[in-house]
Protein backbone atom coordinates (compact mmCIF):
# COMPACT_ATOMS: atom_id res chain seq x y z
CA UNK A 1 0.00 0.00 0.00
CA UNK A 2 1.42 3.50 -1.07
CA UNK A 3 1.93 5.67 1.48
CA UNK A 4 -0.65 7.91 0.25
CA UNK A 5 -3.04 5.80 0.52
CA UNK A 6 -2.21 4.55 4.11
CA UNK A 7 -2.51 8.42 4.93
CA UNK A 8 -6.35 8.04 3.37
CA UNK A 9 -7.62 5.07 5.31
CA UNK A 10 -5.83 6.46 8.70
CA UNK A 11 -7.39 9.41 8.01
CA UNK A 12 -10.89 8.04 7.24
CA UNK A 13 -10.97 5.84 10.70
CA UNK A 14 -10.18 8.99 12.76
CA UNK A 15 -13.19 10.83 11.11
CA UNK A 16 -15.16 7.93 11.31
CA UNK A 17 -14.64 7.60 15.17
CA UNK A 18 -14.77 10.89 15.61
CA UNK A 19 -18.50 11.58 15.31
CA UNK A 20 -19.19 8.68 17.75
CA UNK A 21 -20.25 9.66 21.65
CA UNK A 22 -18.27 8.65 24.97
CA UNK A 23 -18.35 9.85 28.55
CA UNK A 24 -16.29 12.45 29.97
CA UNK A 25 -15.43 14.90 33.15
CA UNK A 26 -16.41 18.48 31.62
CA UNK A 27 -16.47 21.61 33.05
CA UNK A 28 -17.56 25.01 31.51
CA UNK A 29 -16.39 27.27 34.15
CA UNK A 30 -13.51 28.09 36.63
CA UNK A 31 -13.79 27.05 39.83
CA UNK A 32 -13.13 24.05 42.48
CA UNK A 33 -13.99 20.42 41.95
CA UNK A 34 -17.54 21.07 42.25
CA UNK A 35 -17.70 22.67 38.36
CA UNK A 36 -16.35 19.49 37.38
CA UNK A 37 -19.50 16.63 36.01
CA UNK A 38 -20.28 13.37 33.94
CA UNK A 39 -21.87 14.15 30.48
CA UNK A 40 -21.90 12.29 27.09
CA UNK A 41 -19.98 14.53 24.28
CA UNK A 42 -18.68 14.22 21.06
CA UNK A 43 -15.44 11.98 20.50
CA UNK A 44 -12.87 14.15 19.00
CA UNK A 45 -11.57 15.01 15.95
CA UNK A 46 -7.54 14.58 15.66
CA UNK A 47 -5.17 17.16 14.02
CA UNK A 48 -2.96 15.58 11.28
CA UNK A 49 0.10 14.83 13.83
CA UNK A 50 -2.49 13.40 16.23
CA UNK A 51 -3.43 10.39 17.50
CA UNK A 52 -6.46 9.13 18.97
CA UNK A 53 -6.15 7.14 21.86
CA UNK A 54 -8.50 5.07 23.63
CA UNK A 55 -7.80 6.25 27.69
CA UNK A 56 -7.61 3.26 29.96
CA UNK A 57 -6.25 5.55 32.78
CA UNK A 58 -5.43 9.37 33.46
CA UNK A 59 -2.82 10.52 35.69
CA UNK A 60 -4.24 13.69 37.93
CA UNK A 61 -1.59 16.29 38.54
CA UNK A 62 -1.15 19.77 39.84
CA UNK A 63 -1.32 21.43 36.83
CA UNK A 64 -4.77 20.14 36.15
CA UNK A 65 -5.73 21.72 39.24
CA UNK A 66 -4.53 25.66 37.91
CA UNK A 67 -6.62 24.71 34.92
CA UNK A 68 -9.58 23.91 36.56
CA UNK A 69 -8.76 26.57 38.87
CA UNK A 70 -7.88 28.87 35.99
CA UNK A 71 -5.27 30.69 38.28
CA UNK A 72 -3.00 32.39 37.94
CA UNK A 73 -5.09 34.82 35.95
CA UNK A 74 -2.37 35.24 33.70
CA UNK A 75 -2.99 31.64 32.24
CA UNK A 76 -6.56 32.37 31.20
CA UNK A 77 -5.01 34.46 28.43
CA UNK A 78 -3.62 30.80 26.83
CA UNK A 79 -6.54 28.16 28.45
CA UNK A 80 -9.41 30.97 27.94
CA UNK A 81 -10.74 34.05 29.47
CA UNK A 82 -13.93 33.11 30.98
CA UNK A 83 -14.10 29.56 30.96
CA UNK A 84 -11.36 26.78 29.53
CA UNK A 85 -11.05 26.50 25.77
CA UNK A 86 -10.51 22.64 26.51
CA UNK A 87 -14.03 21.50 28.39
CA UNK A 88 -12.63 18.50 29.17
CA UNK A 89 -9.58 18.14 32.00
CA UNK A 90 -6.83 16.09 32.33
CA UNK A 91 -3.21 15.91 30.89
CA UNK A 92 -1.84 12.80 31.82
CA UNK A 93 -2.65 9.75 29.87
CA UNK A 94 -2.04 5.75 29.31
CA UNK A 95 -3.93 4.18 26.75
CA UNK A 96 -4.04 2.16 23.14
CA UNK A 97 -3.90 3.99 20.01
CA UNK A 98 -7.21 3.34 17.47
CA UNK A 99 -6.41 6.25 14.96
CA UNK A 100 -3.54 8.41 13.65
CA UNK A 101 -3.22 11.40 11.13
CA UNK A 102 -1.81 11.46 7.98
CA UNK A 103 1.36 13.25 9.08
CA UNK A 104 2.25 10.30 12.14
CA UNK A 105 5.00 7.55 11.50
CA UNK A 106 6.08 6.62 15.47
CA UNK A 107 2.61 4.96 16.18
CA UNK A 108 -0.26 3.01 14.63
CA UNK A 109 -3.42 1.87 15.38
CA UNK A 110 -3.42 -1.17 18.60
CA UNK A 111 0.33 0.76 19.89
CA UNK A 112 0.35 1.08 23.86
CA UNK A 113 0.88 4.58 24.79
CA UNK A 114 1.77 7.19 27.56
CA UNK A 115 2.40 10.90 27.79
CA UNK A 116 0.67 14.03 27.30
CA UNK A 117 -2.86 14.71 25.83
CA UNK A 118 -5.56 17.18 25.39
CA UNK A 119 -8.42 16.19 27.74
CA UNK A 120 -7.45 12.73 29.25
CA UNK A 121 -10.67 12.15 31.72
CA UNK A 122 -12.52 10.95 28.72
CA UNK A 123 -13.09 7.77 27.62
CA UNK A 124 -10.90 9.22 23.79
CA UNK A 125 -8.03 11.63 23.98
CA UNK A 126 -6.89 13.65 20.99
CA UNK A 127 -2.67 13.98 22.11
CA UNK A 128 0.22 15.49 19.61
CA UNK A 129 2.53 12.26 18.92
CA UNK A 130 5.40 14.11 19.94
CA UNK A 131 4.19 13.88 23.56
CA UNK A 132 3.56 10.31 23.90
CA UNK A 133 5.98 7.41 23.74
CA UNK A 134 5.38 3.50 24.13
CA UNK A 135 4.39 2.79 27.77
CA UNK A 136 6.96 0.94 29.50
CA UNK A 137 6.96 -3.17 29.76
CA UNK A 138 6.91 -3.45 33.01
CA UNK A 139 4.15 -0.89 34.04
CA UNK A 140 -0.12 -1.62 34.00
CA UNK A 141 -1.85 1.68 32.12
CA UNK A 142 -2.66 2.83 36.08
CA UNK A 143 0.54 2.87 36.64
CA UNK A 144 2.01 4.58 32.90
CA UNK A 145 -0.68 7.12 33.56
CA UNK A 146 0.70 8.48 36.87
CA UNK A 147 4.08 8.80 35.35
CA UNK A 148 3.96 11.53 31.92
CA UNK A 149 3.46 15.10 33.65
CA UNK A 150 4.78 14.51 36.92
CA UNK A 151 7.39 12.39 35.79
CA UNK A 152 9.08 14.77 33.20
CA UNK A 153 8.84 17.69 35.71
CA UNK A 154 10.97 15.67 38.18
CA UNK A 155 13.55 14.58 35.71
CA UNK A 156 13.99 17.76 33.90
CA UNK A 157 13.88 19.55 37.14
CA UNK A 158 16.88 17.59 38.67
CA UNK A 159 18.99 17.03 35.40
CA UNK A 160 18.11 19.31 32.50
CA UNK A 161 17.83 22.56 34.77
CA UNK A 162 19.48 21.23 38.20
CA UNK A 163 22.55 19.62 36.43
CA UNK A 164 22.81 17.17 39.17
CA UNK A 165 26.19 15.35 39.54
CA UNK A 166 26.64 12.17 41.61
CA UNK A 167 27.65 12.45 45.15
CA UNK A 168 25.65 15.85 45.31
CA UNK A 169 23.61 16.46 48.11
CA UNK A 170 19.89 17.19 47.16
CA UNK A 171 17.39 18.22 48.75
CA UNK A 172 13.42 18.28 47.51
CA UNK A 173 10.64 20.24 48.98
CA UNK A 174 7.62 18.56 49.08
CA UNK A 175 8.85 15.16 47.90
CA UNK A 176 5.57 13.52 49.40
CA UNK A 177 4.13 15.21 46.10
CA UNK A 178 3.57 13.48 42.72
CA UNK A 179 6.66 15.44 41.55
CA UNK A 180 8.74 15.47 44.24
CA UNK A 181 8.08 11.03 44.77
CA UNK A 182 9.45 10.72 41.44
CA UNK A 183 12.61 13.41 42.21
CA UNK A 184 13.51 11.53 45.13
CA UNK A 185 13.84 8.18 43.07
CA UNK A 186 15.68 9.79 40.18
CA UNK A 187 18.39 11.64 42.14
CA UNK A 188 19.33 8.80 44.31
CA UNK A 189 19.50 6.29 40.86
CA UNK A 190 22.23 9.11 39.53
CA UNK A 191 24.01 8.99 42.45
CA UNK A 192 22.87 11.86 45.21
CA UNK A 193 22.69 12.18 48.43
CA UNK A 194 18.91 13.01 48.97
CA UNK A 195 16.97 15.09 51.74
CA UNK A 196 13.03 14.85 51.12
CA UNK A 197 10.92 17.45 52.83
CA UNK A 198 7.50 16.81 53.87
CA UNK A 199 4.75 16.56 56.79
CA UNK A 200 4.53 13.94 59.74
CA UNK A 201 1.95 11.78 57.57
CA UNK A 202 4.10 11.11 54.92
CA UNK A 203 7.56 10.82 56.35
CA UNK A 204 6.93 6.58 55.98
CA UNK A 205 6.77 7.28 52.24
CA UNK A 206 9.43 9.22 51.39
CA UNK A 207 11.59 6.78 53.04
CA UNK A 208 10.59 4.06 51.16
CA UNK A 209 11.19 5.13 48.24
CA UNK A 210 14.70 5.85 48.48
CA UNK A 211 15.23 8.82 50.42
CA UNK A 212 18.25 8.92 52.49
CA UNK A 213 17.40 11.45 55.19
CA UNK A 214 13.66 12.88 55.93
CA UNK A 215 13.04 16.28 57.52
CA UNK A 216 9.06 16.80 58.55
CA UNK A 217 8.53 20.76 58.25
CA UNK A 218 6.44 20.59 61.24
CA UNK A 219 9.03 19.40 63.09
CA UNK A 220 12.41 20.31 62.36
CA UNK A 221 13.77 23.33 59.75
CA UNK A 222 15.44 22.58 56.42
CA UNK A 223 16.78 26.15 56.82
CA UNK A 224 18.34 26.90 60.08
CA UNK A 225 21.75 26.38 58.42
CA UNK A 226 23.13 23.19 60.10
CA UNK A 227 23.47 21.99 57.17
CA UNK A 228 23.62 22.79 53.58
CA UNK A 229 22.76 21.26 49.94
CA UNK A 230 24.44 21.09 46.56
CA UNK A 231 20.84 21.74 44.56
CA UNK A 232 17.38 22.48 45.76
CA UNK A 233 14.10 21.38 43.52
CA UNK A 234 11.38 23.36 45.59
CA UNK A 235 8.28 21.72 44.54
CA UNK A 236 6.04 22.42 48.11
CA UNK A 237 6.41 26.38 46.99
CA UNK A 238 5.69 28.01 50.26
CA UNK A 239 8.94 28.87 51.10
CA UNK A 240 10.72 32.45 50.66
CA UNK A 241 13.26 32.90 48.62
CA UNK A 242 15.59 33.71 51.33
CA UNK A 243 15.11 30.67 53.07
CA UNK A 244 15.89 28.65 50.59
CA UNK A 245 18.93 30.61 49.67
CA UNK A 246 19.90 29.78 53.16
CA UNK A 247 19.85 25.79 53.04
CA UNK A 248 21.64 26.48 49.66
CA UNK A 249 25.44 25.89 49.17
CA UNK A 250 27.62 28.86 48.60
CA UNK A 251 27.90 27.89 44.65
CA UNK A 252 24.75 25.65 44.83
CA UNK A 253 21.60 25.42 42.50
CA UNK A 254 18.00 26.31 43.64
CA UNK A 255 15.06 25.22 40.68
CA UNK A 256 11.88 26.52 41.28
CA UNK A 257 9.39 24.12 40.04
CA UNK A 258 5.77 25.48 41.56
CA UNK A 259 4.74 28.41 43.57
CA UNK A 260 1.35 27.14 45.09
CA UNK A 261 -0.44 29.67 47.39
CA UNK A 262 1.37 32.84 45.63
CA UNK A 263 1.09 35.00 43.17
CA UNK A 264 -2.68 34.53 42.02
CA UNK A 265 -2.29 37.15 39.04
CA UNK A 266 0.81 35.90 37.22
CA UNK A 267 2.34 32.86 39.90
CA UNK A 268 5.55 33.95 38.93
CA UNK A 269 6.52 36.09 41.86
CA UNK A 270 9.68 34.03 43.31
CA UNK A 271 10.53 33.06 40.03
CA UNK A 272 11.01 36.51 38.43
CA UNK A 273 12.91 37.54 41.89
CA UNK A 274 15.07 34.54 41.64
CA UNK A 275 16.00 34.86 38.52
CA UNK A 276 16.70 38.87 38.65
CA UNK A 277 18.63 38.05 41.80
CA UNK A 278 20.85 34.84 40.29
CA UNK A 279 23.20 36.91 38.15
CA UNK A 280 24.61 39.06 41.41
CA UNK A 281 25.32 36.35 43.73
CA UNK A 282 27.60 32.63 43.87
CA UNK A 283 24.45 30.81 43.73
CA UNK A 284 22.35 29.79 40.57
CA UNK A 285 18.75 30.48 40.95
CA UNK A 286 16.88 29.66 38.35
CA UNK A 287 13.13 27.96 37.51
CA UNK A 288 11.53 25.20 35.62
CA UNK A 289 9.79 25.93 32.05
CA UNK A 290 7.21 23.85 30.34
CA UNK A 291 8.72 20.88 27.74
CA UNK A 292 6.49 18.20 27.16
CA UNK A 293 8.20 15.83 24.61
CA UNK A 294 8.55 12.26 24.11
CA UNK A 295 12.38 12.09 24.68
CA UNK A 296 12.11 12.58 28.29
CA UNK A 297 9.22 10.13 28.07
CA UNK A 298 11.86 7.32 26.53
CA UNK A 299 14.76 8.84 29.38
CA UNK A 300 11.60 7.92 32.15
CA UNK A 301 11.03 4.52 30.99
CA UNK A 302 14.63 3.35 30.71
CA UNK A 303 14.66 4.01 34.20
CA UNK A 304 11.18 2.63 35.16
CA UNK A 305 12.67 -1.04 32.99
CA UNK A 306 15.65 -0.70 35.31
CA UNK A 307 13.79 -1.06 37.88
CA UNK A 308 15.18 2.15 39.18
CA UNK A 309 11.94 4.52 39.21
CA UNK A 310 8.13 3.15 40.18
CA UNK A 311 5.39 4.81 40.07
CA UNK A 312 3.91 6.02 43.81
CA UNK A 313 0.21 5.70 43.72
CA UNK A 314 -2.31 6.65 46.65
CA UNK A 315 -5.46 5.88 45.32
CA UNK A 316 -7.10 5.13 41.57
CA UNK A 317 -10.70 6.22 41.12
CA UNK A 318 -12.81 5.45 38.07
CA UNK A 319 -13.88 7.99 36.19
CA UNK A 320 -17.33 9.66 38.18
CA UNK A 321 -15.32 10.10 40.89
CA UNK A 322 -12.63 12.12 39.32
CA UNK A 323 -14.07 15.36 41.59
CA UNK A 324 -13.22 13.17 44.50
CA UNK A 325 -9.66 12.97 43.65
CA UNK A 326 -9.38 16.55 42.78
CA UNK A 327 -11.13 17.48 46.69
CA UNK A 328 -8.08 14.86 47.92
CA UNK A 329 -5.65 16.52 45.49
CA UNK A 330 -6.58 19.88 46.70
CA UNK A 331 -6.53 19.63 50.57
CA UNK A 332 -3.25 18.32 49.94
CA UNK A 333 -3.57 14.72 51.45
CA UNK A 334 -2.41 12.64 48.48
CA UNK A 335 0.79 10.44 48.99
CA UNK A 336 2.10 10.05 45.72
CA UNK A 337 -0.14 9.96 42.96
CA UNK A 338 -3.99 10.05 42.17
CA UNK A 339 -5.00 8.00 39.17
CA UNK A 340 -8.45 7.94 37.51
CA UNK A 341 -9.63 4.66 36.02
CA UNK A 342 -11.33 4.88 32.61
CA UNK A 343 -12.05 1.78 30.37
CA UNK A 344 -11.91 -0.78 33.14
CA UNK A 345 -13.94 -1.51 36.30
CA UNK A 346 -12.38 -0.75 39.32
CA UNK A 347 -13.44 -0.61 43.31
CA UNK A 348 -14.28 2.88 44.19
CA UNK A 349 -11.29 4.32 46.31
CA UNK A 350 -9.55 0.90 46.42
CA UNK A 351 -5.38 1.34 47.43
CA UNK A 352 -3.16 0.74 44.17
CA UNK A 353 -0.77 -1.84 45.20
CA UNK A 354 2.39 -1.36 43.22
CA UNK A 355 3.95 -3.94 41.14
Amino acid sequence: MSEAMRATDQMTASEALSGQRMRAIVQKEYGTADVLRVAEIDRPAIEADEVLVQVEAAGLDRGTWHLMAGMPYAARLAVGLRAPKNAVPGLEVAGVVVAVGRQVTRFQPGDEVFGVSKGSFAEFAAAREEKLARKPSNLTFEQAAAVPVSGMTALRGLCDVGRLEAGQKVLIVGASGGVGSYAVQIAKALGAEVTGVCSTSKCDLVRSIGADHVIDYSQDDFADGDKRYDLILDIGGNSTLSRLRRALAPHGTLVIVGGEGRGRWIGMDRQLRALALSPFVGQRLTILGPKEHYTVLERLTELIENGQLVPAIEQTYPLSEMPEAMRHLEAGRARGKLVITVTRTTTTNRPHQNE
